[in-house]
């Protein structure tokens, strides 16, 4: 699935491919805005890892979780 992360008074988003659900990083993300939580940690598909201030977030954009097709179809 595709994350897509906007910063605040940032001109470029963060995006990467992970391998959790979107039910598990929309939990993930309304737990640590309830609990004020100073940031949010991810993990990619490649192994790296990203940290995200709450305090800075614009939005999270969540991608479908169906694999991308290759190719031509009709």
């Amino acid at each position: 699935m595709e994350i897509r992360i906007g910063i605040i008074n940032t001109g470029r988003e963060l995006s990467f491919e992970t391998a959790s659900s979107a039910d598990e990083v929309r939990t993930q993300v309304s737990t640590a805005l309830e609990q004020n939580t100073s940031h949010l940690s991810f993990a990619d598909v490649k192994g790296n890892s990203y940290l995200v201030p709450t305090a800075n977030l614009a939005y999270i954009e969540l991608g479908t979780e169906e694999s991308r097709r290759v190719g031509f179809f009709a």
